[in-house]
């Protein structure tokens, strides 16, 4: 008897919470004013930096969210809202420095993708919960550019607990709205635990994608690839870019540019007739044909390195092809 009670009083009554996990997340509702003032204090806390980190994202017309995870500028953001893979874009910082930017790779299937900004600099930038040590009920609270930019605004913080989590999607009943798609939402330790994804016509119905879905995939977004079948992003038709000029052959080998249409990709990049192409992506172009049949294995949006020769002289020019 006597071996049995000490055997009980060597196992806790209730199993020690982590470390760092606050301990208002095991409470089922904050009952005193010190659980309320704790929870203010976590988000305050939090928050200068996790503010600091959440950018906006500038495509054409409308604009979502997105949040840098390194110095050099890796972005998270949902698929939804880069659209596709390798496309110029601009980012907006918190205090309204604008940045320029290009789309990596994304997830299809689950509303994951990778924007890197190409400006060299050192970035602010948010940790990644990368032991999804966050518990159904836990206190969040959520990030965005609501509704675009608005620098006097800034990003608009709502504070919520997670009420839903599956394999590749976590729900939470922060109110989220247009333009905050693809920003992140926090533990109340500022680390990120998901990416904002369906925004709903129903406020209470806000997921996000968890950070896990990131983490399988992100080596092959990294590299720029399109992962899955939608739909969330419409993968890339090999054969519909548009480059926007005409050649002619040539004796001595590569083709010469007769003809650059007007506000084409061509001319953006500053192609002009009488320019001799070499090389497409380091392969040598012997005939029209060998460009056209390059041309038809790529997709709006495929980047292009064109060796030249200009005047006689050696000229290399990268743009993307358009759509047609």
């Amino acid at each position: 008897m006597i071996r049995l009670l000490l055997l009980i009083a060597s196992v806790p009554l209730v199993a020690a919470a982590a470390p760092d996990r606050p301990y208002f997340n095991d409470k089922k509702v904050p009952d005193s004013r010190k659980d309320l003032d704790a929870i203010q204090k976590a988000l305050a806390t939090a928050l200068p930096k996790a503010r600091e980190a959440t950018i906006c994202i500038e495509m054409g017309e409308g604009s979502g969210s997105g949040v840098i995870v390194s110095a050099d500028g890796l972005i998270l953001t949902a698929a939804h809202v880069a659209s596709a893979a390798n496309k110029e874009m601009t980012v907006v910082m918190e205090d309204g420095k604008r940045l320029k930017a290009e789309s990596l790779g994304l997830v299809s299937t689950t509303d994951c993708a990778m924007v890197k900004i190409t400006e060299k600099g050192n970035y602010p930038h948010v940790e990644i919960d990368r032991d999804e040590s966050t518990k159904l009920g836990d206190w969040v609270f959520a990030l965005g550019h609501s509704g675009g930019f608005d620098k006097e605004r800034g990003s608009v913080v709502r504070l919520g607990r997670l009420v839903r989590t599956a394999d590749s999607t976590i729900q939470s009943d922060c109110t989220l709205i247009g333009g905050d798609s693809g920003g992140p939402l926090f533990d109340m330790q500022g680390r990120l635990i998901g990416i904002h994804s369906r925004v709903g016509q129903v406020l209470a119905q806000n997921m996000h994608v968890p950070v896990k879905e990131f983490l399988n995939h992100w080596d092959e977004m990294l590299g720029g690839n399109f992962v899955g079948e939608g739909p969330f992003a419409k993968a890339p038709e090999k054969g519909k870019g548009f480059l926007g000029l005409a050649t002619e052959a040539r004796l001595e080998g590569g083709v010469r540019v007769s003809k650059v249409g007007r506000e084409s990709p061509a001319e953006k990049a500053g192609i002009v007739e009488g320019d001799v192409i070499l090389k497409l992506n380091g392969k040598p172009l012997a005939t029209r044909d060998d460009l056209q049949g390059m041309l038809k294995e790529m997709a709006a949006g495929d980047k292009l390195a064109l060796e030249m020769l200009r005047n006689g002289k050696p000229e290399t020019l990268v743009l993307r092809l358009g759509e047609r």
